[in-house]
């Protein structure tokens, strides 16, 4: 059971936009008094800031570490991360706004359905569970991940939303680069691995005097993940194919040199002792044929492009703010491309 929030305290999406170089500076106007930062026209109040700060100080406190003093190196590492996540994602939401990308509250509490789905077997007791023992709200969770990670996420799809790989473009893909669609030969077999060589000869021994493959698996093998299918597996000759995997030479040899159907003498390993039984024959080594890839392909230079497509938009976005956001004295962070601070995480139980 999953006994934390899957989350950091200052959001992962705009924390990676930090080194990524998000984010303008060198504004001139007056900031107000009870503000850290001005972005455009828009103040960023100390109060937003406090909230967050308190937000990242409790990850420290549900992680039994004590959080960092004003005037500390890492106070100010923090700090400038936390000033600079709040500007960038006033900024963000201005882009939006222009692009008219919005994210609502049924987009918030779908994706809290989610993670309450994924990580708390959809029990909101065990979601409450986690928030109180990480220290933050409701609220907090909603204000400083679901909602900027959301809006990342909106904007990104509506950036990169006209990106088309085309199958001429896949197709010569393709061609340049054949070799790394050939698949090697396959085979299925299965197993029953064991730490002695007397014991994987008595298994072998019943075996061929028709004893029941799967049972022996399932009561004798140490490899619990094959035992629970009998002991089947796909092995590959010569690297992965699928679920098909590459296995230790001693294995690999018995594997393709046995006759359909042939139990093998037991077979050592750096594992233990295999008794090998080949289920069918060899697959032989193909190049898969662009009609099978096609879609693979494509979606993966789509990706690639959208990536690009996305760090070319950051990159104007950087320079479009740049002179037009201005920070309260001692709010200044030290860089406006800030590393990824060290905040306890909270990945999973």
């Amino acid at each position: 059971m999953k006994t934390r929030l899957p989350f950091l305290a200052l959001t992962v999406v705009l924390v990676a936009l930090l080194a990524a170089g998000c984010g303008g500076g060198g504004g001139s106007g007056s900031v107000p008094n009870d503000s850290i930062a001005k972005v455009g026209e828009t103040p960023i109040p100390k109060s937003t800031f406090n909230a967050l700060m308190t937000v990242a100080f409790a990850k420290y406190k549900a992680q039994g570490q004590k959080a960092p003093t004003v005037g500390t190196p890492a106070y100010t590492q923090l700090r400038d991360q936390a000033v600079s996540f709040l500007v960038q994602e006033e900024e963000l939401q201005e882009e939006a706004d222009k692009l008219g990308v919005k994210v609502s509250q049924k987009d918030v509490e779908d994706r809290l359905a989610l993670i309450k789905k994924t990580y708390y077997h959809d029990s909101e007791k065990q979601l409450e569970a986690a928030l109180k023992k990480d220290d933050i709200t409701l609220a907090e969770l909603e204000q400083y991940n679901l909602k900027p990670t959301l809006l990342s996420e909106k904007l990104q799809a509506k950036v990169t939303s006209n990106v088309n790989v085309s199958k001429s473009a896949a197709q010569k893909y393709y061609e340049q680069n054949k070799a790394s669609f050939m698949t090697p030969k396959t085979r299925e077999v299965r197993h029953i691995l064991v730490n002695s060589k007397t014991l994987a000869d008595k298994i072998a021994s019943q075996l061929k005097s028709g004893a029941s493959f799967a049972k022996l698996a399932k009561k004798y093998s140490k490899d619990t993940a094959s035992a629970a299918q009998g002991g089947k597996l796909c092995v590959a000759h010569g690297g992965s194919s699928g679920a098909c995997q590459q296995t230790v030479p001693p294995f690999d040899k018995a594997a393709f040199s046995l006759k359909a159907n042939e139990i093998s003498q037991p077979v050592k390993s750096v594992y233990g002792w295999h008794v090998i039984q080949a289920i069918g024959s060899i697959k032989p080594a193909h190049t898969q044929s662009f009609q099978e890839v096609e879609s693979q392909i494509q979606s993966n230079l789509a990706q690639q492009q959208k990536q690009v497509a996305w760090s070319n938009w950051l990159a104007k976005l950087k320079k479009d703010f740049q002179g037009k956001v201005s920070y309260q004295t001692g709010y200044t962070p030290a860089t406006t491309t800030i590393p990824t601070v060290s905040v306890p995480t909270t990945t999973s139980g």
